[in-house]
């Protein structure tokens, strides 16, 4: 008796993936509730500063903004000519997806296909556009990263190794696109001074965060922490960087003796800066974000082209 094993399905495999975010994201949680005071987290949100709460939302909706102006320049590179409303409107369509229908199709997938059969431009081409997009954002929030990893340890910890290696990346990211992707050369300069915005107005979103909470000391420490979940959240492990970020967070305050309970009430707070910026999203999964109040169905296709 022969055995035959079928490959699963894409839809299968979507929901695979999604049930393992789902356990990991639960896994991380159920361990941080037992690493934090649970009482001091409810004592410390009661007298923190609504306002300043506020202001950091704030903040990150202008750095998805800024993001989204990133995206547009790749996307103009490739001849995809949007305008910024439509751009942005897709831009928050793409985050709500990523964030609250994980299991669905990301945000990024739903770009690549929408835009590809809109403008009758190669798969290839707008697949790049998202993922170099990606890339510039990685590469100026390593740069901050390395200027923060200086300033919280002196200059000591390996610091101008780390600084020269996160320098290098620039020159290196310059180069592989003007070998593989040259029609993206033009928007190298604009596009990673966007990154630099964009990353500089989510530190502000977590100072503003940390004042809210009234720390006044350790800032450095606390921004480095940050910083480096913001990349460990890029990983997809779990629902929109949820838990991940909060471990970072707890083992970065455990290395650097701060506050475990409020580094993890500073990290879930960024995280409802996040699910507040993706809110602008809801209205169109059915309203077309490329055209004006045309119905459209709720979620998109799961056939995706791999061309």
């Amino acid at each position: 008796m022969i055995l035959t094993f079928r490959m699963p399905s894409e839809k299968l495999r979507k929901i695979i993936k999604l049930l393992i975010k789902i356990l990991i994201t639960a896994l991380c949680i159920w361990y941080i509730s037992h690493k934090i005071d649970l009482k001091k987290l409810a004592g410390v949100l009661s007298v923190a500063n609504p306002l300043a709460i506020v202001l950091g939302i704030a903040a990150f909706m202008i750095s998805k903004l800024f993001s989204s102006f990133r995206l547009n320049i790749y996307f103009r590179n490739i001849d995809v000519h949007l305008s910024e409303w439509k751009n942005i409107r897709l831009y928050w369509l793409g985050m709500f997806y990523n964030l609250f229908l994980p299991g669905s199709i990301s945000g990024d997938a739903y770009k690549v296909v929408r835009l590809s059969k809109q403008f009758n431009v190669a798969y290839k081409k707008t697949t790049a556009a998202v993922l170099l997009d990606r890339f510039s954002g990685l590469m100026a929030l390593g740069l901050l990263l390395g200027i923060f990893w200086i300033i919280a340890f002196n200059g000591g910890y390996y610091s101008v190794w780390l600084m020269s290696g996160i320098i290098f990346t620039i020159p290196l990211f310059y180069f592989l696109i003007k070998i593989f992707f040259s029609y993206f050369l033009a928007g190298f300069i604009p596009t990673f001074l966007w990154s630099l915005a964009v990353q500089l107005f989510q530190v502000l979103c977590m100072y503003c965060i940390l004042q809210a909470l009234h720390i006044q000391v350790h800032i450095e420490q606390y921004m480095l922490i940050f910083l480096i979940s913001s990349v460990v959240a890029v990983l997809p492990f779990t629902i929109g960087g949820l838990g991940a970020r909060e471990v970072v967070f707890l083992w970065g305050a455990h290395m650097l003796g701060l506050d475990n309970t409020v580094s993890v009430i500073a990290s879930l707070l960024f995280y409802g800066a996040t699910v507040a910026s993706s809110l602008p999203g809801l209205p169109f999964i059915f309203i077309d974000p490329l055209q004006i109040n045309t119905p459209k169905p709720a979620l998109p296709s799961y056939d995706i082209p791999t061309e």
